[in-house]
This record gives structure tokens, sequence and C-alpha cells, in this order.
């Protein structure tokens, strides 16, 4: 019997997951569709939402997945809620993929808050060069502190543009290596950068290159995401499927009392 699988995604490792999982398994990829040119996939995609919770718990008991995996964007905590939801009313069992988040080591000087309005108010009233490295999703945010020259990085175009009166825009998709890093932040003078804690390699460069620079980050702290059983990497969650097979994880949401 082929087990069916839904990969929530739209992280490289989810990309990564589907291709390990996809010769033991029918392997579907759900990306939200955010993005206008994702990456090549490797497996069958399916692009948009769901509905909420329950259009995606209707969309695990028609297609009788066996076995969902969570592996959305750390800040993408609406989706992974829906996903556990939808798993326990589904009767379906739900795994994480979460890369752990970043720690601040000697000489870095991170600033930390809870959203991107925060963010912006801790820019402080004086003007400041920011380096907003958040995707374009979240930089609305910013315009209630216009005082500011922001250079704003995304994959995608920003539209409608920030309603401030300086801002440059740069389209670019990881990863970023540190000496780059570093290059683009002299460049354009920068004095703070703002970024989300999203944990792993690709996009680290920036963070070690604010580190060699002495430039302030405000780090936006990763939102909380339900309770479900999880693993930190492609390989450990992959072997967990190896080890006890899709049969064997029997409702863990309800167990667990997510």
């Amino acid at each position: 019997m082929t087990h069916r699988i839904l990969i929530l995604g739209g992280t490289t490792e989810a990309r990564q997951l589907a291709g390990k999982l996809a010769a033991r398994a029918s392997v579907m990829l759900s990306l939200a569709g955010r993005t206008e040119s994702p990456v090549a996939q490797g497996v069958p995609v399916r692009s948009g939402g769901f509905g909420g919770a329950d259009g995606l718990a209707a969309y695990l008991s028609k297609t009788g997945t066996d076995l969902l995996i969570d592996a959305t964007h750390p800040y993408a905590a609406q989706i992974s809620a829906n996903a556990a939801q939808a798993a326990r009313m589904a009767g379906v069992p739900i795994l994480a993929l979460r890369r752990p988040g970043w720690e601040p080591v000697e000489g870095d000087r991170w600033t930390q808050v809870d959203t991107s309005g925060d963010a912006a108010q801790a820019l402080g009233p004086a003007r400041r060069r920011v380096f907003l490295a958040l995707g374009r999703q979240e930089v609305a945010a910013f315009e209630a502190a216009p005082q500011h020259h922001y250079l704003i990085r995304s994959v995608d175009p920003v539209e409608p543009k920030l309603a401030v009166p300086d801002a440059s825009y740069l389209l670019a998709r990881g990863p970023f290596r540190e000496a780059e890093e570093r290059a683009l932040l002299e460049k354009h003078r920068i004095d703070v950068v703002v970024s989300k804690n999203s944990g792993g390699e690709a996009t680290y460069g920036k963070i070690a290159a604010a580190r060699g620079l002495g430039i302030e980050v405000v780090m936006i702290r990763r939102p909380d995401l339900p309770d479900v059983p999880s693993a930190e990497t492609v390989e450990a969650l992959a072997s967990i499927v190896d080890q006890l097979g899709v049969d064997h994880f029997v409702r863990p949401v309800d167990e667990r009392g997510v």
C-alpha cells in the first residue's frame, strides 16, 4: 500500500523533505502561492490555500492522506494552527519540521521585539538607514515610521510601494553569504537591520555581517506554534517516518492534547 503524505511547504527544507520521502510514499507538496515564481520542487505541487482548518480537514479526508507534515515558515503561525486543528478534525497524524532559531552570540547587538509594528517603534524617532529583510508581507508596518530611509529586500516586488518618502527596493532570492551581506550593508550605509528569527544558514549572513560591522539588529521573535511532534532537520524527520512508518503515527495530536 502506498501511503499518502501532504507536506505544507514554503521552505527549502520542505522541498528537501519532499524529495527524500517521494521514493517511499506518494507525496504532495502544498505551497501558499505567495511567491510569484517558486523554485522547482521536484514533486507534485498544489498551490493556494485550503479555506482554513475546515477546508484542510476536508482535503485530508477526501484524498485519503495518511500523514500531514507542517514544514511551513516559522512565522506562518496561522497555517500551523490550522494544520494542527485540521489533523485533529480529520483524524490524521501530524508532524512538524521546525528549524531551530538563531541565538545571539558575543558581539551581537540585538533588540528583540514581538511584531513588525514593535520593530518599527524600536527604530526610534531619529532618522536611520534601515535594512528591512522581512519579505514583502510585513513591510507595511513601517509606514508608521516614515522618517527613516528603508532598503527593502524581497523575492517578489513590493506592491504597492511603501508610503514613505525615502525607500529603495532590491529583488533577490537567497541564500545570502556573509561577505555579500557585509558589502551590501556598507554600500547602503545601513545602521540597523530588521529581521525575523528565521533560523537556518540561508539568511544568517546578514546577522553575521551586522555583528562584524557593529550594527544593531532589531529581531522579531518567533510566534507561538502548536505543540505537535516535531523534528529540527530534514534528516531527523525523515528518519522518524522511516523508523516508525506512517501506520504507527496513530492520532498523535489527540494523544498530546494539541
